[in-house]
């Protein structure tokens, strides 16, 4: 496959637009036919983390150096000479000698076909740079797809996982040994995230094709997670069905004990970017007062999204329909009474370190939800007096 086809439906995602000559490897199609590709994140240090937080500021200042040595320079190359004039009297300017322009062109990217098989990962000849990767701590390496439907934005890589992924390595103490229920996870990469620090992620999506790719990713990355001993669990969750599948004969199914532990000890729930379809953002709402109602304990939440504006003829004017009914939804759960469970939101600032390379741009937004059962809440008052 030579290129990529782009349908009227097509969506990409601002990760593989804003970093082209990111390294992309095609490795397979996947059930359906689509190109699958690996790309490789660096996680910056903290102290790097800071140093880039703003991608643009670094170019911005070489600029402006690099212009007030070339004026400096140039002054004192001219000083009083009178200006070179033509013929009729323009200014007649040497051009300096240009550099090959096809040895500093723009890399062409192309994708490259690893393989097409459908071997098990481990048993996959992989490249020996690449064995050398899965040995770096700092080195996240993601399966995905690109250009995708809208069905299947799930199987991309999105700003709002690298933001969430942001804020849980810059509060590693707040998740760590915890267990933390993924809701909508895609590819994995907020909950691979989550294990560095956490004791058990639940990475949940649907999707059969898109849960093995997940499960891939969790593969691919167990050199970040055994450090600490965390472990993801990769299993199926529809938001538009109440009960957990626990059939042993369905694959990513959930097993008793992981049922009861899920409502038990879950702490945290996250979820990335999943909140562009408003009858999915009722599914994802429904979903988190269900299994918020039944907890016995408080659980934080945690939702990144970016804010998309579209302009609409019905509005004639730029407008953001699934971000409006996203905080809609958040307000009704916030003023929710039915003597169950209790929902305080707050929105985020956005000015913790960055550890992944992306636009942090303002549109994305962290907002966090706490969730506290009114038993729970009621037997804390009792106590307190």
């Amino acid at each position: 496959m030579d290129q990529i086809t782009f349908n009227h439906d097509t969506v990409l995602s601002e990760i593989h637009m804003l970093l082209p000559n990111a390294r992309r490897l095609m490795t397979r199609l996947n059930c359906v036919g689509q190109p699958v590709f690996i790309s490789k994140f660096k996680l910056f240090s903290d102290g790097e983390a800071h140093d880039n937080s703003d991608p643009r500021k670094g170019l911005e200042e070489e600029y402006d150096n690099s212009r007030e040595h070339g004026e400096k320079d140039m002054k004192a190359a001219l000083g009083n000479v009178e200006p070179l004039l033509d013929e009729d009297g323009d200014l007649d300017i040497t051009q300096r000698p240009r550099k090959n322009t096809e040895a500093s062109s723009r890399e062409v990217v192309c994708p490259v076909i690893l393989k097409q098989s459908g071997l098990v990962l481990e048993q996959e000849e992989e490249n020996p740079d690449d064995e050398a990767d899965k040995c770096l701590k700092d080195i996240i390496r993601i399966e995905h797809t690109m250009a995708t439907p809208l069905e299947d934005v799930g199987k991309q890589v999105w700003r709002g996982a690298f933001l969430l992924a942001d804020f849980i390595l810059s509060r590693p103490l707040m998740f760590r040994g915890a267990t933390v229920l993924e809701l909508g996870a895609g590819i994995g990469l907020s909950s691979i995230i989550m294990a560095t620090v956490a004791k058990t992620v639940y990475c949940t999506d649907v999707g059969e094709d898109l849960l093995s790719m997940c499960k891939r990713n969790v593969t691919l990355n167990k050199h970040m997670m055994e450090p600490t001993g965390g472990e993801v669990r990769v299993r199926q969750l529809d938001w538009l069905q109440r009960d957990l599948c626990t059939d042993a004969d369905v694959e990513f199914s959930w097993t008793e004990e992981e049922v009861a532990d899920m409502y038990n000890n879950t702490s945290v729930i996250i979820a990335a970017d999943v909140c562009y379809d408003d009858d999915l953002t009722d599914g994802f709402f429904r979903t988190l007062y269900q299994l918020c109602s039944s907890f016995t304990h408080t659980c934080m939440i945690f939702i990144s999204i970016e804010k998309r504006m579209n302009f609409t003829l019905r509005h004639m004017d730029v407008s953001c329909e699934a971000y409006d009914h996203f905080t809609q939804c958040l307000s009704q759960l916030q003023d929710l009474v039915d003597g169950r469970c209790s929902f305080r939101v707050q929105q985020l600032c956005s000015n913790f370190a960055q550890f992944l390379q992306y636009e942090r741009v303002e549109q994305l937004e962290l907002w966090k939800v706490m969730a506290t059962p009114l038993a729970f809440d009621k037997t804390l008052s009792d106590s307190s007096s």
